[in-house]
């Protein structure tokens, strides 16, 4: 049977737990900087196709141009703390295009 002394002491025993935090810290790290990642490719990628089904029509209706021209910004979410402060500068993604388009009417 397990006398009192014997459960105190296995309950207060904290073997493994330093080494298993000194592991998690940097997987959570690491988890956070390719979540990071992933979320800023998908967002500039969309932007990109975004920012494809924009365009402007010539002013000159004898004209068969069309000129595309766009630019789409948005923030990205910081999953890291502090990352924005050491990068200096807001977390963000850019598509910007020009396209001139010969249509056929």
């Amino acid at each position: 049977m397990i006398r009192c002394r014997d459960a105190w002491r296995f309950i207060k025993d904290d073997r493994g737990n330093v080494e298993s935090s000194l592991v998690l810290i940097p997987l959570l790290f690491l988890f956070l900087v390719g979540m990071q990642l992933i979320l800023a490719i998908g967002m500039r990628d969309a932007d990109s196709l975004a920012a494809a089904e924009r365009k402007l029509e010539s002013p000159d209706r004898f004209s068969n141009l069309s000129l595309l021209i766009t630019i789409q910004s948005r923030k990205i979410p910081e999953l890291i703390p502090g990352l924005a402060a050491l990068l200096g500068r807001e977390l963000e993604t850019d598509a910007r295009g020009l396209a001139i388009i010969e249509n056929t009417r």
